[in-house]
This record gives C-alpha cells, structure tokens and sequence, in this order.
C-alpha cells in the first residue's frame, strides 16, 4: 500500500514538475517576440513562363505559414519578411538512350529568397533554392506540367519554411 501511494506522489510530482514541448511542423518561432510575417508576391522572372506558377508558388508559400505557425500576416515591414522572385523554368533532357535521344526529361524551378528576421538579424539571408521532378521524354510537357508543379512548389515552399523558421 505505501509503494502504491509513493509511486502515485511521485508520478504526480514528475508530470507537474516537467514540461514537455513538441511541435509537429518543426517551426522554431518564439511568439513573444515575432508576431507577424509579411510575404511580398514572388513575380515570375524566368526566360520561360509558365503562367500558373507564380500564382501557385505565392499562395502554397502564404499557406504554410499561416497553417503552421501563429504568425500574423501583414502587408510589409513584418517582424519576418519574405520576399524573392522566381528565376529559373527550365526543361533539361536527361537519361541520354542508345538511339541519341534522351529517355526523360528533367523540370527544374528555381526561385531566389531574401529573408529577413527584424528581431534576430543572423538570421537574415538570400539564397537561391531549386527543386526538379523528371519525367519519360515520351510524355508531353503539357500532360505532365501541372502534377509536377505541384511537386515541385510543395517542395521548394517546404525548404523555404524549414530555412525561415525552423532552423534547418
């Protein structure tokens, strides 16, 4: 009886006396000093257009961040702000077959970030990211352009958070 009422004290002061966090998005954020973001639209500066990215890449960008972290979004001078531009579109043959032609094709994105932290200017950064997805060359661009878009901007959004509030 006194080990069943001393393991009950003991099990009471452990989960009272310990704090467990865990978060599930891997975002690194202290709220009581950043409270808002602003993400100015990514214009789409590649010599090769694809005119639903820009809209796609700038709203899976705003997504993220509202979905995963409490951060407010605000027009300009958050306490983060995020801004960039997509640079690169392009279509490279890979796989080279033994008849000369090339056996699939690669997709690659490319966007330039510049990324700043008004509370924590070591943060600051601007870097260019790329994500690809390839494809049989047997296919048409155009049959596969918007699943690998998908891909791709799921991506390249996903590094963009993880190098901006998660601390990857």
């Amino acid at each position: 009886m006194i080990y069943k009422k001393f393991f009950l004290l003991l099990s009471v002061l452990l989960f009272t006396a310990c704090q467990i966090q865990f978060k599930m998005n891997g975002a690194s954020i202290d709220y009581t000093q950043i409270k808002t973001i602003s993400i100015v639209d990514f214009p789409n500066r590649a010599s090769l257009v694809y005119p639903p990215l820009e809209q796609r890449f700038n709203e899976a960008l705003k997504d993220i961040y509202t979905r995963q972290t409490r951060l407010i979004m605000v027009p300009r001078n958050g306490d983060l702000q995020l801004e960039g531009e997509i640079t690169g579109y392009n279509l490279t043959p890979m796989a080279i077959g033994a008849d000369a032609f090339a056996q699939e094709t690669r997709l690659t994105v490319t966007v330039k970030v510049r990324f700043v932290n008004t509370k924590d200017p070591t943060q600051d950064f601007e870097a260019g990211m790329s994500a690809h997805q390839t494809f049989p060359s047997s296919r048409m661009i155009t049959d596969v352009q918007d699943e690998l878009i998908e891909v791709i901007v799921r991506e390249l959004v996903e590094n963009i958070f993880n190098r901006t509030v998660a601390n990857w």
